[in-house]
Protein backbone atom coordinates (compact mmCIF):
# COMPACT_ATOMS: atom_id res chain seq x y z
CA UNK A 1 0.00 0.00 0.00
CA UNK A 2 1.10 3.26 -1.05
CA UNK A 3 1.07 6.01 1.56
CA UNK A 4 0.34 9.49 0.32
CA UNK A 5 -0.21 12.64 1.77
CA UNK A 6 -3.33 14.30 1.64
CA UNK A 7 -1.93 17.22 0.11
CA UNK A 8 0.18 15.46 -2.39
CA UNK A 9 -2.64 13.26 -3.44
CA UNK A 10 -4.34 16.16 -3.92
CA UNK A 11 -1.72 18.17 -6.38
CA UNK A 12 -1.35 14.60 -8.44
CA UNK A 13 -4.87 14.43 -8.84
CA UNK A 14 -5.11 18.12 -10.31
CA UNK A 15 -1.84 18.17 -12.34
CA UNK A 16 -3.30 14.60 -14.12
CA UNK A 17 -6.36 15.83 -14.52
CA UNK A 18 -5.33 19.73 -16.07
CA UNK A 19 -2.86 17.76 -18.00
CA UNK A 20 -4.53 14.56 -18.68
CA UNK A 21 -0.61 13.21 -19.01
CA UNK A 22 -1.33 9.96 -17.27
CA UNK A 23 -4.00 7.36 -17.88
CA UNK A 24 -4.36 6.48 -14.07
CA UNK A 25 -2.57 7.97 -10.80
CA UNK A 26 -0.17 4.78 -11.26
CA UNK A 27 1.69 7.35 -13.69
CA UNK A 28 1.87 5.32 -16.93
CA UNK A 29 1.70 7.52 -19.68
CA UNK A 30 0.14 7.27 -23.05
CA UNK A 31 2.88 7.29 -25.84
CA UNK A 32 3.40 10.88 -27.42
CA UNK A 33 3.13 9.49 -31.04
CA UNK A 34 -0.44 8.43 -30.13
CA UNK A 35 -0.84 12.57 -28.05
CA UNK A 36 1.05 14.39 -31.34
CA UNK A 37 -1.54 12.22 -33.21
CA UNK A 38 -4.55 13.51 -31.11
CA UNK A 39 -3.26 17.05 -30.88
CA UNK A 40 -2.46 17.28 -34.84
CA UNK A 41 -6.51 15.84 -35.48
CA UNK A 42 -7.66 18.30 -32.99
CA UNK A 43 -6.16 20.98 -34.24
CA UNK A 44 -7.35 20.07 -37.62
CA UNK A 45 -10.56 19.84 -37.08
CA UNK A 46 -9.93 23.92 -35.07
CA UNK A 47 -8.43 25.43 -37.92
CA UNK A 48 -11.62 23.59 -40.47
CA UNK A 49 -13.85 25.17 -37.60
CA UNK A 50 -11.90 28.45 -37.90
CA UNK A 51 -11.86 28.63 -42.03
CA UNK A 52 -15.88 27.92 -41.94
CA UNK A 53 -16.58 31.16 -39.83
CA UNK A 54 -13.81 32.76 -41.93
CA UNK A 55 -15.95 32.05 -45.19
CA UNK A 56 -19.22 32.91 -43.07
CA UNK A 57 -17.84 35.95 -41.92
CA UNK A 58 -16.48 36.89 -45.53
CA UNK A 59 -19.73 36.30 -47.09
CA UNK A 60 -21.69 38.26 -44.50
CA UNK A 61 -19.32 41.44 -45.31
CA UNK A 62 -19.47 41.26 -48.41
CA UNK A 63 -23.59 41.37 -48.47
CA UNK A 64 -23.45 44.03 -46.25
CA UNK A 65 -21.19 46.01 -47.99
CA UNK A 66 -23.88 45.53 -51.31
CA UNK A 67 -26.56 46.42 -48.88
CA UNK A 68 -24.69 50.00 -47.97
CA UNK A 69 -23.89 50.44 -51.45
CA UNK A 70 -27.71 49.85 -52.73
CA UNK A 71 -28.34 52.46 -49.80
CA UNK A 72 -26.17 55.20 -50.90
CA UNK A 73 -27.48 54.93 -54.90
CA UNK A 74 -30.91 54.83 -53.36
CA UNK A 75 -29.92 57.83 -50.83
CA UNK A 76 -28.11 59.69 -53.82
CA UNK A 77 -31.04 59.48 -56.28
CA UNK A 78 -33.25 60.92 -53.46
CA UNK A 79 -31.34 64.06 -53.31
CA UNK A 80 -31.14 64.81 -56.71
CA UNK A 81 -34.87 64.79 -56.61
CA UNK A 82 -35.28 66.49 -53.31
CA UNK A 83 -32.78 68.94 -54.98
CA UNK A 84 -35.46 69.31 -58.26
CA UNK A 85 -38.30 69.17 -56.04
CA UNK A 86 -36.59 72.41 -54.39
CA UNK A 87 -36.25 73.95 -57.57
CA UNK A 88 -39.63 73.77 -58.48
CA UNK A 89 -40.86 75.13 -55.19
CA UNK A 90 -38.16 77.67 -55.31
CA UNK A 91 -39.87 78.75 -58.78
CA UNK A 92 -43.30 78.42 -57.51
CA UNK A 93 -42.79 80.49 -54.39
CA UNK A 94 -41.04 83.47 -56.15
CA UNK A 95 -44.41 83.82 -58.81
CA UNK A 96 -46.44 83.78 -55.40
CA UNK A 97 -43.92 86.31 -53.76
CA UNK A 98 -44.22 88.57 -57.16
CA UNK A 99 -48.36 88.06 -57.64
CA UNK A 100 -48.52 89.13 -53.68
CA UNK A 101 -46.15 92.13 -53.93
CA UNK A 102 -48.20 93.70 -57.17
CA UNK A 103 -51.78 93.25 -55.19
CA UNK A 104 -52.27 95.53 -52.54
CA UNK A 105 -52.69 94.39 -48.81
CA UNK A 106 -56.62 94.96 -48.79
CA UNK A 107 -57.35 93.06 -52.19
CA UNK A 108 -55.49 90.23 -50.30
CA UNK A 109 -57.51 90.49 -47.29
CA UNK A 110 -60.88 90.49 -49.88
CA UNK A 111 -59.87 87.29 -51.68
CA UNK A 112 -58.78 85.42 -48.68
CA UNK A 113 -62.12 86.43 -46.93
CA UNK A 114 -64.10 84.74 -49.93
CA UNK A 115 -62.05 81.55 -49.97
CA UNK A 116 -62.95 81.28 -46.19
CA UNK A 117 -66.87 82.20 -46.65
CA UNK A 118 -67.18 80.17 -49.94
CA UNK A 119 -65.52 77.73 -48.09
CA UNK A 120 -68.03 77.14 -45.42
CA UNK A 121 -70.52 77.61 -47.85
CA UNK A 122 -69.92 74.59 -49.29
CA UNK A 123 -68.85 72.66 -46.78
CA UNK A 124 -72.29 73.55 -44.90
CA UNK A 125 -73.91 72.68 -48.21
CA UNK A 126 -72.53 69.09 -48.55
CA UNK A 127 -73.99 68.52 -45.00
CA UNK A 128 -77.36 69.78 -45.66
CA UNK A 129 -77.31 67.32 -48.91
CA UNK A 130 -76.56 64.49 -46.94
CA UNK A 131 -78.98 64.99 -44.03
CA UNK A 132 -81.54 64.98 -46.70
CA UNK A 133 -80.15 62.19 -48.57
CA UNK A 134 -79.79 59.77 -45.35
CA UNK A 135 -82.83 61.02 -43.58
Amino acid sequence: MLWCDQSVCRERGSRAALFDDSIEEGGIRASSSYSGEIDEHSNDRAIDSLQDRVIFLKKLTGDIHEEAESHNRMLDRMGNEMDSSRGIMSGTMDRFKMVFEKKSSRQMCKLAAYFVVSFFIIYYGIRVLGFFMSG
